[in-house]
Formats: C-alpha cells, sequence, structure tokens
C-alpha cells in the first residue's frame, strides 16, 4: 500500500486549507444563521472528504488546476443532482443577473441593435447620459475609448462590458452619423440607467386599461402603480393584465400587486418545505383595485412570480385567467451571497397557490434535460394546441374558495379560458425569417433612411395606426434577404397566409422605433389571438 510522505510544504498547504475550510464554515453561518446551519467536521463527515478531494488534486495532481474552478464545479456538480432551479453563479453572473432585477445599472443609456457587426442606437434613454451628450437614434457607434468595436465582430457582452462603468466615469465614443462625413467623438459621463419591467400601459378599449409586465423587479410595483393611475385618469374601469412570457423574479413585486387586487386577509400565496415552516402572504386590503373586472393573459412561458399572482386571480375568484398552461416553477429560493461576490441559490420550499395548488410541475432529481424538455412534450402531445388533449386525475381536482369553481393542480396555473397555439398564424417561412434577423435588419435600414421623412408625415400615433401602410418594396427586401440565407415559402399558400402577419409585424416595430413600446404592443396585440379571447372574457364578466 502506497504511503503518502507529505513534505513539509504540503503540510503547510493542508493546515491552510483546513483554515480555509473553517472560515468558510463560519462565514456560512454568518450568512444564514437564522436558517441554523449544521456543519460536521468529524472524520467521517462529507465536508471533510470533499475538502481532502480538493487538497489531493492540488497538491498531487500531474498538470495544474485552477483551484477556484474545481470548487465552483464541484459546488455545480451537488446542485445539478437537485432540483432544476437550485444554482451557483460567479461573481460576475450574480452581478449581471442582479442588474436586471435591481431596477438600474451604470451605463451610457442607450438601446441598441447589431446590424452587420456594427452598434446602431435604436433610442436613447430619456434625460440619459448619450442623450445629454447629443447622441441620437440612428448613430453608429464604431469605437470605444478608441477600441474598434465595428467590422471586428465582437461578442455582444464584451460591447457591453465597454459601454458600462461606475457611475461618474467618462467613456469616449466615435460615432457615425448619416449625412455627416466626418466620425464624431462624444465623451459621455455614464450614469445610473432605468431598467424598465413593465412593457407597456394603454386603454385597449373603452373602459378597459391593458398591463404588459415582462418580469418581476425591484421597480415593478412603482412602475404598475404609475400605470394604474394613468389609466384610471384615462377612464379605465377594468383590466387587462398580460404576463405573457414573463419569467418571473422578485417574490415581494408579485405580492405588493396581487395585494391591490385583493380584499383584506386573503391569502396571495404560501411557502411550505421540509425544513422551513409555513409561511402565508396575505393581502392587506389597501389596494387600489378591489373593484372592476380583471382577466390575466398567461402561456407556457409564464413562470414563477408571474404565477403566483396568476394563481392568486383565479383561485380567490378576483380575475379570470386565459391562455395556456403555465411553466409550473413554484420553487422557493434562498440566495446565499458568498464572500467573493458569488453566490448559491438553493431552494428551501415549494409555493402553493390559496386553494393549495403546487405551483411546481414534477420533475425527476438530477434530470436536467427531462424537464428542459418538458415543454416540448407538451406541444408533441398536443396541450398546447388542443384542450381536450390536456387530462387531470380527480386527486388534481381544487375548487376556488369563493365561487367553488373547479380548477386543477399538478403544475403550474391552468386558464380557465384555453387559448390554442395557432401554428398556422406564424409559418414556419415567418419564423425563419425571424430567428435569422431578416426582420429586424431590413426594418431596421428601412427606419434608418426614413426616420425623419415618417415623424414629419405622422405626428402623432394615432394617424400612423389608421393610415400606414408597409411599403411593398420593405416586404420585398425582407422577402430577399431570406432567399440569399435560402429561406423559402414553401408554396404559394404559406406565402399568402405569412404576408398580412409580417407586414403587422413590421408595422409594429417601426412604430416602437418612432414612439415607444407602448405603440409597438398597441398594434401586435390587435392580431393576438390571447388579447382578443381576453377581451372577448372581459366583456362577459
Amino acid at each position: 500500500m502506497a504511503k503518502w510522505n507529505m513534505p513539509y510544504k504540503s503540510e503547510n498547504t493542508m493546515k491552510r486549507n483546513i483554515y480555509c475550510l473553517i472560515s468558510l464554515a463560519m462565514a456560512m453561518f454568518a450568512i444564514g444563521a437564522s436558517a441554523q446551519l449544521q456543519v460536521r467536521m468529524d472524520k467521517d463527515s462529507p465536508m471533510r472528504k470533499l475538502q481532502l478531494a480538493e487538497m489531493l488534486v492540488t497538491n498531487f495532481y500531474v498538470d495544474s488546476v485552477d483551484e477556484n474552478k474545481l470548487v465552483e464545479d464541484a459546488i455545480r456538480g451537488m446542485l445539478d443532482k437537485l432540483d432544476p432551479h437550485s444554482s451557483y453563479t460567479t461573481p460576475k453572473e450574480t452581478k449581471q443577473m442582479n442588474e436586471s432585477l435591481q431596477g438600474n445599472f451604470d451605463g451610457i443609456g442607450v438601446q441598441f441593435n447589431m446590424v452587420e457587426d456594427t452598434l446602431l442606437v435604436i433610442q436613447t434613454i430619456a434625460k440619459g447620459p448619450s442623450q445629454k451628450a447629443g447622441i441620437v437614434a440612428g448613430d453608429r457607434i464604431v469605437a470605444v475609448n478608441d477600441t474598434a468595436i465595428s467590422g471586428v465582430k465582437m461578442p455582444r457582452d464584451q460591447i457591453m462590458m465597454r459601454l458600462r462603468g461606475p457611475k461618474g466615469t467618462m467613456v469616449k465614443l466615435s460615432v457615425v452619423r448619416r449625412e455627416v462625413a466626418d466620425t464624431l467623438t462624444f465623451n459621455v459621463k455614464r450614469d445610473k440607467i432605468p431598467v424598465k419591467s413593465l412593457d407597456a400601459s394603454y386603454i385597449i378599449r373603452p373602459g378597459v386599461g391593458y398591463i404588459r409586465i415582462g418580469s418581476f423587479g425591484a421597480t415593478t410595483y412603482d412602475e404598475f402603480m404609475t400605470a394604474v393611475n394613468k389609466l384610471k385618469a384615462a377612464g379605465m374601469k377594468d383590466l387587462i393584465l398580460d404576463l405573457q412570457d414573463n419569467g418571473g423574479g422578485y417574490l415581494q413585486a408579485a405580492v405588493k400587486i396581487a395585494n391591490e387586487f385583493l380584499p383584506k386577509d386573503d391569502i396571495i400565496v404560501y411557502a411550505n418545505g421540509l425544513k422551513s415552516s409555513r409561511m402565508d402572504y396575505r393581502a392587506n386590503g389597501s389596494g387600489k383595485l378591489l373593484d372592476g373586472k380583471v382577466v390575466v393573459l398567461v402561456n407556457e412561458f409564464t413562470a414563477s412570480a408571474s404565477e403566483i399572482v396568476s394563481g392568486a386571480m383565479q383561485d380567490n375568484d378576483r380575475g379570470m385567467v386565459v391562455g395556456r398552461r403555465t411553466f409550473g416553477k413554484g420553487l422557493v429560493q434562498r440566495l446565499f451571497d458568498m464572500p467573493d461576490g458569488s453566490m448559491i441559490r438553493l431552494t428551501i420550499a415549494h409555493y402553493y397557490t390559496p386553494t393549495g395548488r403546487c405551483i411546481q410541475k414534477p420533475y425527476k432529481k438530477g434530470d436536467q434535460k427531462d424537464y428542459a424538455m418538458e415543454l416540448d412534450k407538451r406541444l408533441k402531445h398536443g396541450e398546447l394546441m388542443n384542450a381536450d388533449s390536456i387530462h387531470f386525475a380527480d386527486s388534481l381536482k381544487f375548487y376556488t374558495l369563493r365561487k367553488h369553481r373547479l380548477v386543477y393542480g399538478g403544475g403550474g396555473i391552468m386558464p380557465d379560458y384555453f387559448v390554442p397555439l395557432d401554428t398556422m398564424t406564424y409559418t414556419k417561412y415567418h419564423r425563419q425569417l425571424v430567428a435569422k434577423g431578416m426582420v429586424t435588419d431590413a426594418v431596421l435600414r428601412f427606419i434608418d433612411n426614413n426616420r425623419k421623412s415618417l415623424k414629419r408625415k405622422y405626428t402623432d400615433f394615432s394617424k400612423f395606426e389608421a393610415g400606414y401602410q408597409v411599403p411593398e418594396s420593405l416586404i420585398a427586401d425582407i422577402r430577399e434577404r431570406g432567399e440569399k440565407k435560402d429561406v423559402k415559402p414553401k408554396d404559394d399558400e404559406e406565402l399568402k397566409l405569412t404576408l398580412p402577419r409580417l407586414a403587422n409585424q413590421v408595422k409594429a416595430l417601426v412604430a416602437r422605433d418612432i414612439w415607444d413600446m407602448d405603440e409597438y404592443f398597441q398594434i401586435v396585440n390587435e392580431t393576438s389571438d390571447i388579447v382578443k379571447k381576453g377581451l372577448e372574457t372581459i366583456e362577459k364578466m
């Protein structure tokens, strides 16, 4: 049997590693003291075994290794064997993830698209750093601090890294502007840039407001209430709340929004887990939307916090849910910040709707692939196209709390009114044109050439909505771009089905560039089957 003859240096290394282990354990106690963490350090403890394994690789492995990466891979390996949503993020990943939820980040304040390897400014953030410096829509940023970003195929994340930076720092931008021969130089002082989570709000029909929430972040509730006040001033009595494609976010944001609709003491959601006691979230009765009809729009990409709102509205008989069964993410995660800025997101409980339905859909521990393919299975089984393909066991029957209407558990929120996925509306040809960037590229070029004339002709959106017709030349340009990439309709029938929806999408994109997302959704929603069903439902309520 081989003996381990450890030199003095290795003994010191062992002592150092053990010391680090103890320090980490102490840090974890500090991070989550309330969780009553237990750390075994006896000879049979899993933690000691893990530490020894890392020490052996570091000291005896034939090649050099990155200790930090070893540890990160070990953490990921542990979490991968648990549920699909427990995860580890590096310091960089944690920072990027938090920015999207915190409601702001430090940067220059532009919305942009990459067109043929060039950064094209679509819009500057109102009163933001770029607008103050003189940058306008249509400008092309070709260099950042004298480093070329155009024509060098630089990845988008690297471009973002160069544009962003601490508040108050300066960044030099080299800009190419139409009708200006020379390259322009702008010195932009970075500042806090707001990140909106509310996509659109407007009066969709007389007395009916429409609000679409894209995610639940730190500023979502304030954005929502601003929209509510605006719409009430415009005559809103009833509301369509659109949570399609909303993947969730902050629990508290969802709870505060649900609270606006529900009477005092109504349960919004509760959490319960093996090692955590039940916690109820209830309405306090202070909401401003206690009256009026409500319809919530959902689809298969509606998840997590947005399912909490949907379930609360349905189970308390406060509103009707329209669309397709939601994703089914109902795992309660606690965030543990590590000393180096990384983070472990660990599942500690399940979320339940007021009637006791578990929001989380079933999963096999450690089988990430099966979980990831669940939506594909729904498509293959016909659930997304036909309500008759959806079957529930009797054990999954639940009844709403006031009207005792039948609702179903089993994961996700099953809508009150099903709207099938119309695979014929967006043809394969249309989907390929969009996926390969043909539509966006052609529209951006068109707007770049015609922005001034469009703004002169259409001084307000109502004139644009009523009178604008997408030029045949623009549609032809999109088709030509597709043909160059071998994207063609299979026959005349597919082309015939594609053209109306394609023209509507193009019109919406043009409206978004001239105005904003409110106007974009005002156009696309008029052809949306789920929105149409929502309007029909609210009329009958």
